[in-house]
């Protein structure tokens, strides 16, 4: 299963991928997309063209004329608390607190997160600000995955910060807590501008959530670094 893919190495003319692709083995025929929103660094339709043609998409609902006309036509469309099952697994919809639109063609599409139920409860937020139903999403989690920064040196609104994602914790309480959303695709020249882009965000966020939730585990993956979990207490 894929979280909203960017597998190209720029993206908006502007964008440059700063850690090195790496090649998607048995990843690159997922049973399933899952696609948090429709915005360009979430929804990449290059991308989606190199998955194996008839990849099941799950999308908001909304989502679907839109990747029609692009040519996708397995696509699932959700609504915050509905589910639908992949493999052995159960995707769940959940809120996620970002805006709609943003996109031509896109409509007024809002925000998704999702929760994958199995032998573990893993929670992949999207893109999202704080919100009050994380605590009922927090339900024996066995894995946070939480966004903690973009592609820029500011934030807009409707992102989560290392400090905010941090608090998070406090309302999710999982058992491990994953930063994504940093340090992949940066602006040209912003190595050097902002040389801390790539660096630091995703570390700061592991400072700040030992200081909020030092009952969660957080662990800092590196581009191609994995985690493979064991069970209670493992990972």
């Amino acid at each position: 299963m894929l979280t909203d893919p960017l597998l190209r190495g720029h993206l908006l003319g502007f964008l440059r991928r700063r850690p090195p692709l790496i090649a998607l083995g048995a990843a690159g025929c997922p049973d399933a997309v899952l696609i948090s929103h429709l915005h360009y660094d979430h929804l990449d339709v290059p991308s989606l063209r190199m998955l194996p043609t008839g990849t099941r998409l799950v999308a908001p609902v909304g989502s679907a004329s839109f990747l029609e006309r692009r040519g996708f036509h397995e696509i699932v469309e959700l609504e915050e608390g509905e589910g639908v099952s992949v493999g052995g697994l159960r995707v769940v919809a959940v809120p996620a607190h970002h805006g709609r639109g943003g996109r031509p063609g896109a409509g007024k599409v809002g925000a998704l997160g999702y929760v994958i139920e199995g032998d573990a409860r893993v929670y992949f937020a999207g893109d999202t600000a704080l919100f009050d139903e994380m605590t009922a999403i927090g339900d024996r989690l066995d894995v946070a995955l939480l966004p903690v920064w973009g592609w820029g040196p500011r934030l807009g609104p409707g992102h989560l910060d290392p400090v905010t994602a941090a608090e998070s914790l406090r309302m999710l309480r999982p058992r491990i807590a994953i930063p994504i959303h940093w340090g992949t695709y940066t602006p040209i020249g912003a190595p050097r501008l902002w040389p801390w882009l790539t660096t630091d965000a995703g570390h700061r966020f592991a400072r700040e959530a030992a200081r909020v939730a030092p009952g969660v585990d957080v662990r800092v993956l590196g581009a191609g670094e994995s985690l493979f979990l064991s069970g209670e207490g493992g990972g």
